[in-house]
């Protein structure tokens, strides 16, 4: 008798990443693609009405950041397993992952095979994080006065964010949209492991990052 296959939904933002994904997960035999999606809202309206073992997630979404996203599920269905995979090597993102409930982390640039193997490793109740990102937490233990990795763009918000600048303004001075803008203050709130933005100036100065 055929083992039943692990449930697994992808969330990435990137229809060619959720393309790939789905093709290299999808020929492994002891994987199902339930479903993909580019959003929290999305995912969270399907996990309300379907069974669901794994989700590989996105960092960075636009409407809600991964480790938001992790946090929800995790307290919402404490049996479905979050596999973080993302672009973002930073070791406090990282940290507040696996805070949030995050069972493992890996970076895009890992094979479909240790991916796999990472997935049936998380489903079974068990860790797992790609060596890359096991020395990336590994040297942040000795780095009290860790700064997180900033952007250009990031940099620039966090200096106006600073100085009262509300996101309107910001968008019109910078030339971008405020969806763009409130994308980047998410990010920058992640980053720092704080939760609004007086707690985010307050680190930033504290970090001597403005």
């Amino acid at each position: 008798m055929n083992k039943e296959r692990i449930k697994v939904v992808v969330v990435d933002d990137h229809p060619l990443v959720l393309e790939g994904l789905r093709s290299s997960l999808g020929e492994d035999n002891t994987i199902q693609i339930v479903n993909c999606f580019e959003n929290a809202s999305d995912l969270f309206a399907f996990l309300k009405r379907s069974s669901v073992n794994v989700v590989v997630l996105d960092v960075n979404l636009p409407d809600m950041n991964g480790v938001e996203i992790c946090q929800k599920i995790t307290q919402k269905y404490s049996h479905i397993k979050v596999v973080g995979l993302s672009t973002y090597n930073d070791p406090s993102i990282i940290k507040q992952m696996v805070k949030n409930g995050a069972k493992g982390y890996l970076l895009k640039n890992v094979t479909s095979k240790e991916l796999v193997a990472a997935i049936h490793q998380i489903h079974i109740g068990q860790s797992y994080f790609s060596g890359e990102i096991q020395k990336i937490l590994a040297d942040s233990i000795f780095d009290n006065n860790e700064v997180p990795k900033l952007t250009r763009r990031e940099k620039e918000i966090l200096s106006l964010v600073a100085e009262g600048i509300t996101t309107p303004q910001i968008a019109k001075k910078l030339v971008i949209s405020p969806l763009t803008v409130e994308t980047h203050r998410r990010n920058l709130i992640q980053k720092m492991g704080v939760t609004n933005a007086a707690q985010l100036v307050k680190m930033a100065i504290e970090k001597g990052l403005i």
